[in-house]
């Protein structure tokens, strides 16, 4: 009896492990099959770029490279030529490395997050990119801010104050260190987290890098703070600055000029026929001109600087709303569009980048010593031929020189005789 009880619990385990061993292969095989369907799922949803993507794919390419290449170009120009070691130029320096820095350190990561929306970097990097990327937000603006003021200075009041190099550089110092130091509460609250936490140990993907404060009072202050200090305040007082830079340039007399030869030189354009006597006449002539020519020339300067305020300001502007809508009104968390939000951040993102890459641009279409250090950084003439082309420039321009000493003498006579009748 027990032989027979004993067999037939034998069957009944055999027969129990047959089912535990089928129902064990079911549930691996619908394992796989679920986590093959996560796979295809990330890869098509996350992984996989979409229309779009593609070509922000592409737009990212060339940003790096016409940031990079453009901003090494405008540092090399300033570092090789000593006439262009100006106030302003160092300022503009100091604009591009920044550029440089944000470009090589924090595009290609903000590429790859953009994406696939996940972050790959770890948590130390984490902290840096985002640290470094508002750091030169920072700088950016205190650098054009520094720029507004010294031009104000210059042009509107330039006798209370009077801007040099050492000045330029001691305040690039304190940029620098005052962006460094108020930037660190973005370190501090930067954390990678799982958006799914019961796939961490499947898949690195959804791994988030965001801000996490102690309450939600702390991103509505920081983050408005962040918004007025950095782009609202400074860009009213810039835009302020530069209103009365163009009152005085276009609009009014610019202080210390001769405004009686300064209308007869209008007239004359620097050109003008026929001769005259006298060394008074000679040196008045060759003041106004002087004048003229820097008039010109700050009038150049600032249009290009007005331009890069511009496109600094059109740039930052989706970020800088989208920040305040998403950390201060909290406006995106129960949206049902998300692809559509998402891609608005992601377009914005990309438009940071791009405003690194379009002031080069903008030096080089509106400044002439900017343009001609451009060229000849980009020509592939031998060393030979650019020494030949040199002596060739030089020789055209003392030859030049000497056509305008000859103009200006022989303007002299007719300058005389303009001031007789106007006076």
């Amino acid at each position: 009896m027990s032989g027979n009880t004993g067999n037939v619990d034998c069957e009944e385990c055999s027969s129990s492990a047959h089912v535990i061993i089928n129902s064990t292969e079911t549930r691996v095989d619908s394992r796989l099959d679920d986590d093959d369907e996560l796979l295809r799922y990330i890869w098509r949803e996350y992984l996989h770029p979409k229309q779009y993507e593609w070509v922000l794919i592409v737009g990212y390419i060339l940003v790096f490279f016409v940031s990079l290449i453009g901003n090494s170009l405008v540092c090399f120009a300033v570092w090789k030529n000593r006439h262009m070691r100006t106030v302003t130029n160092y300022f503009i320096v100091n604009l591009s490395f920044a550029d440089v820095l944000v470009t090589i350190i924090c595009l290609p990561a903000s590429l790859v997050v953009d994406i696939t929306e996940t972050w790959f970097f770890g948590n130390t990097l984490c902290k840096v990119v985002p640290y470094l990327q508002t750091i030169s937000v920072s700088v950016s603006v205190l650098t054009l801010s520094c720029i507004a003021q010294d031009r104000w200075y210059a042009i509107c009041h330039p006798l209370m104050f009077k801007s040099t190099a050492k000045r330029a550089r001691k305040s690039i110092v304190v940029i620098w260190v005052v962006s460094c130091i108020i930037m660190i509460p973005q370190a501090v609250v930067m954390e990678c987290t799982s958006l799914f936490p019961e796939l961490t140990n499947k898949t690195s993907l959804f791994t988030a890098c965001d801000e996490h404060w102690g309450a939600e009072i702390y991103p509505k202050v920081y983050h408005t703070c962040f918004f007025i200090v950095t782009y609202f305040a400074p860009l009213c007082l810039m835009v302020l600055a530069y209103i009365q830079i163009c009152h005085k340039l276009w609009c009014q007399q610019i202080p210390g000029s001769t405004s009686g030869m300064q209308r007869k030189w209008r007239s004359f354009q620097c050109s003008g026929a026929s001769a005259g006597p006298g060394e008074s006449t000679r040196v008045r002539t060759a003041t106004v001109c002087a004048e003229i020519k820097q008039i010109r020339a700050r009038r150049k300067t600032a249009r290009m600087l007005i331009v890069v305020l511009f496109v600094f300001a059109l740039c930052y502007l989706p970020i800088s709303v989208l920040n305040v809508m998403k950390r201060v009104f909290g406006t995106f968390k129960n949206t049902n569009d998300r692809e559509t939000v998402y891609a608005w951040f992601t377009f914005s993102h990309w438009l940071i980048y791009a405003n690194s890459a379009a002031n080069p641009i903008i030096y080089n279409f509106l400044s002439g010593k900017f343009r001609e250090e451009f060229k000849s950084a980009f020509s592939c003439h031998c060393k030979g031929q650019s020494q030949n082309h040199t002596k060739s420039l030089r020789t055209r321009a003392s030859t030049d020189s000497r056509k305008s000493q000859t103009t200006q003498v022989n303007n002299v006579d007719n300058l005389s005789r303009i001031s007789d009748q106007v006076v």
